[in-house]
């Protein structure tokens, strides 16, 4: 039943999505203030773990903070102890494990966000959406948010290798 809830939480969040290219990898997403009175510079809804990756979201944006700041620290640890980038696949494995632990563990809920994380490293570039359940997939293009089903369509008809 809680993941219900965050499924729903990411289906009501602002669109995003990402199209992987032969030389690199495209995060796109809608931002949109609520008021004028808001100082639309503190509202950050792509954002690098390091500087070969990068992460954007659809749902909740104190889950996705919670989020960014576990993968910096998870990227930062990988540098000090390989003195390389992580690899992107990796950065993924371990925000979903963190993800799917929060299905399971007792005095929390999951996390209402999914993501789209993109990178570039030995492998090429690289696109992962990430599940509030944890479970993930590679992507050549994909969406999440608010009219998601639509986007992917969109994107089935239109993507291209080139």
């Amino acid at each position: 039943l809680q993941i219900e809830y965050a499924l729903n939480r990411v289906a009501e969040g602002r669109p995003a999505l990402g199209i992987k290219a032969k030389n690199g990898v495209v995060l796109a997403t809608e931002k949109k203030v609520t008021s004028p009175l808001v100082d639309e510079s503190t509202i950050k809804k792509i954002e690098n773990l390091s500087s070969g990756v990068g992460m954007v979201y659809a749902g909740m944006p104190p889950d996705y903070r919670v989020l960014v700041s576990r993968g910096r620290k998870q990227a930062q640890q990988y540098y000090t102890m390989y003195r390389e980038q992580i690899p992107t696949s990796q950065i993924v494995r371990e925000q979903a494990a963190v993800m799917q632990e929060f299905t399971q563990s007792g005095g929390v809920r999951p996390f209402g966000v999914s993501l789209m994380i993109a990178g570039y490293d030995d492998s090429g570039p690289q696109l992962f959406q990430v599940d509030p359940s944890g479970s993930y997939f590679g992507w050549k293009a994909s969406a999440i948010g608010k009219n998601h089903v639509n986007a992917k369509t969109f994107l089935e008809k239109r993507y291209n290798e080139d």
